[in-house]
Order: structure tokens, then sequence, then C-alpha cells
């Protein structure tokens, strides 16, 4: 049987980004049977929609990939208490031009990391939102929100937290299993 294939992107450009981080532990933390693709958004242009029947290459690059993909896992930061503009870009750039919506019956979950109390729950909230509208499967549990991150990453941007590397891992074994039904 074919592994199961995992595009996953980060909703921050940042180099040192703790949700660049948390998927880096991830391809670490893989189930057998599986792989990860992890996708750097930077260089992905504002989505302008006199560009969409002429992709930018970036774009063409991007959508290949998720379409490619079995599943997706989406690291996110939260910015003023929702997702970060570079990740509603990339989505509105991948479900366009009208009818080209490579988000469509894909099953995805979700991660995310922060500094603060919360761990991104509002920007995961507001992405399943936007998940209806694109037809996504959504995976609902486990709910991975890394609160207090930077006590649990390295100097080296490791995440050595045992707790939340089980966490993910947990996410990981309930992707695949999500997305085996719908295979």
């Amino acid at each position: 049987m074919k592994n199961i294939s995992i595009l996953g992107f980060a909703g921050s450009l940042r180099k040192s980004s703790y949700n660049k981080a948390i998927l880096r532990a991830a391809a670490e933390l893989l189930p057998e049977g599986s792989e990860l693709e992890i996708f750097d958004l930077e260089g992905i242009p504002p989505f302008n929609q006199d560009m969409e029947n002429q992709l930018p290459e970036k774009v063409k690059e991007f959508k290949g990939k998720v379409r490619a993909a079995d599943a997706l896992l989406i690291a996110t930061p939260e910015y003023n208490y929702s997702i970060p503009g570079v990740l509603k870009n990339a989505i509105d750039w991948g479900s366009r031009p009208y009818g080209d919506n490579v988000f469509f019956s894909k099953p995805v979950a979700l991660m995310g990391a922060s500094i603060g109390m919360l761990g991104t729950a509002r920007a995961q909230y507001h992405l399943r939102q936007t998940f209806v509208c694109l037809n996504m499967y959504p995976l609902n549990q486990p709910e991975v929100m890394v609160s207090f991150v930077d006590k649990k990453i390295d100097q080296d941007n490791h995440l050595t937290d045992e707790q939340t590397r089980q966490k993910i891992k947990e996410l990981l074994e309930a992707l695949i299993d999500w997305t085996k039904k719908f295979k």
C-alpha cells in the first residue's frame, strides 16, 4: 500500500518561526506508512484576480503540491485574533480561479504555536470556518494548540517538550486514520 502523503505548511514567513518548528517536529514523529513534505509559503505574491488565469510560478508549485497530497497539515500562528494574512493569501490562490479549488475534499489537520496562553485557538477556529467554503474535511480531534511555545523550543528552534511532541504524534496518527476514510 502506498504511503499517505501529507503536505505541511506554516502560516508564517519568519525563518525561526515557532510554527515551522512544530512542523519540523511533526516530520520527526510521522507514523509508519506516511510521509510529510513541508512547503514554505515565502514568495507567493498577494492574490490578484487579474493574474488567476496566468498563475505565478510559486502559486503553480503550491497548487500542484496541494493537489498531489493525500492530506494537509497546517501550522498557524495567530495574529490579531485570527489567521495570518500570508496563510489566507495562500488559501485564496489555492481556491482560484473558480472551479479550480485544490482544497476541495482534502482532509486537513491543524496545529498552532503561540507564546500566549491560548495557543492559536482563535486562528484555528477561523480556519475551520474557511474550510466550510472550501469543502475540506478538517480533523476535529485532537486539538494541538501549543501555548507558551517559547518555553518549549530550544536555541536551535527544536521542539523539546515531550508532552507537546506526544500531542503532535497523536494528531498525525489521527490524520492518517482520517485520510484513509476518504481514500
